[in-house]
C-alpha cells in the first residue's frame, strides 16, 4: 500500500527523505496531482505531497518579487498579484484539461518544477529564466537554498536554474522566489482565418520581426480551431492565426494598425477586443483545444519555419491536428491512440527536421514502455546522470520520471 506523506515544514520533509533514503523507498513528488498524469508512471512506495507547504512568504509589489511556498496554489499567486495590477511574465500553462488531471489546482512549485511556459514565453522567456532562488531538501536529505532576489548565482552554478524543469527528480522544492511583472493597460489580438501551415507560419515570423512588441503568436489547425469556446472563431470552420498585442491603450493602437499595414498581403484581418482577448489566451493557455480524449498528444518545440515541414512529414505516417504556439516553434500536436504512441515515426522527423519531442498524453502502460522526454544526447546523459548522483544518490526521487533507470 502507498504510504501518503504531507509534510507541513521543511524538517518534516527532511525527516521523510531521510527514512526512505535509509530504506532506499522510492518517493513519487507531487503537489496537487495536476500533471501526475504526465512522464513516465512512477512506482513509488511513498508518495509525498507538498500540498500543506503552502502561503506566500514575501511580496514586495514595489521591487517586483514574490516569493512563495511550493505548495501554494497558482490561482492564489495569481490573484494576490492581480490585486497589485501583476503577473507572471512567463503565462503558465495548465496540463490537466489535456491530461485529466485537476483543472486549475496546479502549485506555484510545480510551475517551475516543469518549466511549462505559455504563450508570453516568446516576449518574456521560460518560467526557469524568472525564478531567483530556491528553497528545498535533496535525496541526501539536505535542505539547501540557492540564489535569492538576484538574478546572478555567484556560486559558479545556478543551481535554481538547473532545478527548473527537472520534474522533481533531484530535490523537492520547498519554497520559490520568482520575478513578476505589471498587467498591461489593455491588449488586443489580431486575427487572420484560414492561412495554411506555411503562410500562417510565415506571417508570425514576419510579425515577430516588427517593432511592435508581440506577447503571443499562434496558429490553429481548423480542426483545433473548431474547438474554440469563441462562437465566431467557432463556427468560421477556418484555421485561425492570431497575434496578441498588449501595453499602455494608445501604444496598443498604434501598434495594432502598422502591424496590420505590414500583414495586408495575408488578407483581411479581424479583431478581438480587451475582453475577447482575454478569454482567448485564457483558453490556449488551459490547452483546451487539446481536450482529454483517446488520443495521443505530443509537445514539439522547433524551429519556428521548421515546423510546418515537420508536421507535414509526421502526416505521411499518421493523421495529426495541430496547434503552433511561439510563433511555430511550439507544436502542440494530437494524433491517434497506438501501442507505441507512433513514438519511432515521431523521433525519425524530429530528427531530420530538428526538434525536441515530448509525449504529454498517452495510457501509463503506453509512457512506461516508450521514451516519454527527449532522449538524451550521450554528453546531456553523463551531465544528466551526474547531477542525478550529487543531488540523490540514492536514486529516490521520481524514479524513472522522465528516464528509466535514473
Amino acid at each position: 500500500m502507498n504510504d501518503l506523506q504531507r509534510p507541513g515544514a521543511d524538517w518534516e520533509l527532511q525527516f521523510v527523505i531521510a527514512g526512505c533514503a535509509e530504506r532506499r523507498l522510492p518517493i513519487e513528488i507531487v503537489g496537487s496531482g495536476s500533471k501526475r498524469a504526465v512522464g513516465r508512471p512512477v512506482d513509488g512506495t511513498v508518495t509525498v505531497t507538498t500540498a500543506s507547504l503552502r502561503g506566500i512568504s514575501l511580496y514586495e509589489p514595489n521591487e517586483l518579487v514574490m516569493s512563495a511556498r511550493a505548495g501554494t496554489p497558482l490561482s492564489q499567486v495569481e490573484a494576490e498579484l492581480a490585486a497589485r495590477g501583476q503577473m507572471l511574465p512567463f503565462e503558465p500553462i495548465d496540463l490537466a484539461p489535456a491530461t485529466g488531471g485537476p483543472q486549475g489546482a496546479q502549485t506555484i512549485g510545480a510551475v517551475f518544477a516543469t518549466n511549462m511556459s505559455g504563450a508570453r514565453r516568446i516576449q518574456y522567456g521560460a518560467a526557469r529564466d524568472h525564478l531567483l532562488g530556491v528553497k528545498g531538501v535533496n535525496g541526501r536529505a539536505e535542505l539547501f537554498q540557492a540564489g535569492g532576489r538576484v538574478m546572478k548565482n555567484v556560486t559558479g552554478y545556478d543551481i535554481a536554474r538547473g532545478l527548473a524543469g527537472s520534474w522533481g527528480t533531484l530535490a523537492v522544492m520547498t519554497e520559490v522566489t520568482f520575478k513578476v511583472i505589471p498587467w498591461p493597460e489593455t491588449a488586443a489580438t489580431v486575427i487572420y482565418l484560414g492561412l495554411p501551415d506555411n503562410l500562417a507560419v510565415e506571417l508570425l515570423s514576419t510579425a515577430m520581426a516588427l517593432p511592435v512588441e508581440v506577447s503571443g503568436a499562434v496558429h490553429l489547425q481548423a480542426s483545433v480551431a473548431s474547438r474554440l469556446n469563441h462562437p465566431g472563431l467557432k463556427s468560421m470552420n477556418k484555421s485561425v492565426t492570431a497575434l496578441r498585442l498588449e501595453n499602455f491603450a494608445s501604444a496598443v493602437t498604434g501598434r495594432k494598425q502598422r502591424l496590420k499595414e505590414a500583414l495586408k498581403v495575408y488578407g483581411k484581418a479581424l479583431e478581438l477586443d480587451h475582453r475577447e482577448t482575454l478569454e482567448f489566451w485564457n483558453e490556449l493557455r488551459r490547452l483546451s483545444v487539446m481536450p482529454n480524449r483517446q488520443t495521443l498528444l505530443w509537445r514539439i518545440a522547433t524551429k519556428p519555419t521548421t515546423a510546418p515541414k515537420l508536421v507535414a512529414a509526421i502526416k505521411r505516417y499518421m493523421p495529426a491536428e495541430a496547434f503552433y504556439d511561439w510563433a511555430g516553434g511550439l507544436v502542440w500536436l494530437e494524433v491517434p491512440a497506438a501501442a507505441d504512441a507512433g513514438t519511432a515515426e515521431i523521433r525519425r522527423v524530429t530528427a531530420i527536421h530538428g526538434g525536441h519531442a515530448m509525449l504529454i498524453r498517452a495510457e501509463p502502460s503506453v509512457r512506461a514502455a516508450v521514451e516519454v522526454f527527449q532522449p538524451l544526447s550521450p554528453p546531456v546523459e553523463r551531465l544528466t546522470r551526474g547531477l542525478k548522483a550529487a543531488f540523490d544518490p540514492a536514486g529516490i526521487l521520481n524514479p524513472g520520471r522522465m528516464y528509466a533507470n535514473m
